[in-house]
């Protein structure tokens, strides 16, 4: 019997099974051309032929003109996003599903999975990761049913609270979720996250391999470092740890993040580049803070878009200018790459 928190327990594996291609069409057994003798040369080169070409074809992956709710512009980025490239941070919002009582500020409108599909198209990316927003409280369905539309090529980040079921637990894994979300900044529907609700959480899904994602502010961040540093989980800094502006690299809770980057379990987003920027596109201050991220752990870094902006109650972003901010902060191809494609695919599981 549920509990109301708006997911019974149940298999979702039939989802995750599917693939990201769907079903392939059945192939002919035998060609009705003419017939060629077969020699290890032929062999050789046709496979050379084939892998040069998917490299050719399948390496970068360009975006389109596409005007998408919720962004400004409707250029393609600059930046070819690699294949495989993974936006680590997105929402989805749908009216089919009730937002939480505990929530007083209603939700952007034009940001279903259709509408994320075209945002996908204009830059390129083809993996995502569905952040559960605090709009929808404890209740995850909304998270569940885009995971489902998405199919293999997303990921989820679920919001739970202390008397969650191993049960319900489960069938998040099943259906795609490889996290949860503890926000300190938000309203929550359980009030005010606390340090002990964090480490109660991180325990109770460190068995599932999960990782925790954090959102503080980086004034948070400094005062509970040793709370976050002892969490049995892999951790996750969103949106560059908040730090403040013009403080920048020189606020505490850099040096903070900067010591769980050394200590090799921490994993930082730089996501939301506008939150804290006092420059504005685009957003120098908070670029400078990027790029030390990137140059102290380039191989624990993730980048995503925050898309459908929903801080920005005004001028929405230009998700093109987000990814193209990479040219600048990771001025290397292949670490962009790891940072596209790689890190997303270590640490979700693609």
């Amino acid at each position: 019997m549920c509990r109301g928190r708006g997911l019974c327990p149940r298999a979702w594996t039939q989802r995750r099974a599917r693939g990201g291609n769907g079903g392939g069409e059945a192939m002919s057994a035998r060609s009705k051309g003419p017939q060629r003798a077969i020699t290890r040369r032929g062999v050789v080169m046709g496979m050379l032929a084939c892998s040069t070409g998917a490299l050719a074809a399948g390496a970068m992956a360009a975006g389109v003109e596409q005007a998408v709710p919720n962004s400004t512009g409707s250029a393609a980025p600059r930046l070819d996003a690699r294949a495989g490239a993974c936006d680590c941070h997105h929402h989805i919002y749908d009216e089919r599903f009730p937002v939480s009582p505990h929530w007083r500020q209603g939700f952007p409108p034009g940001a279903t999975v259709a509408d994320y599909r075209l945002l996908q198209q204009r830059l390129g990316t083809t993996r995502s990761v569905v952040v559960q927003p605090s709009t929808y409280g404890i209740d995850n369905r909304c998270l569940v049913d885009a995971l489902g539309q998405l199919g293999a090529s997303s990921r989820g980040v679920a919001v739970v609270d202390t008397d969650v079921k191993d049960a319900e637990l489960r069938a998040l894994a099943d259906a795609g979720v490889r996290a949860i979300r503890v926000n300190f900044v938000s309203p929550q529907t359980w009030g005010t996250t606390t340090p002990q609700m964090l480490t109660t959480l991180a325990a109770r899904v460190s068995p599932l391999g999960w990782h925790v994602q954090i959102l503080m502010t980086g004034d948070q961040v400094a005062a509970h470092e040793s709370v976050i540093r002892s969490l049995p989980t892999r951790v996750v800094i969103d949106h560059l740890g908040r730090i403040p502006q013009p403080e920048g690299v020189k606020h505490p809770a850099f040096a903070a993040i900067r010591r769980m980057l050394d200590g090799g379990r921490t994993w930082v987003k730089v996501t939301e580049p506008y939150e804290d920027s006092k420059l504005g596109p685009p957003y120098a201050d908070s670029g400078d803070v990027a790029r030390a991220y990137v140059h102290a752990a380039p191989e624990r870094i993730l980048w995503g878009t925050d898309w459908p902006h929903p801080t920005q109650r005004g001028t929405k972003p230009d998700d093109a200018q987000l990814l193209d901010l990479l040219a600048d902060w990771v001025p290397d191809e292949p670490t962009r790459r790891r940072i596209l494609v790689e890190n997303p695919a270590e640490l979700f599981g693609f």
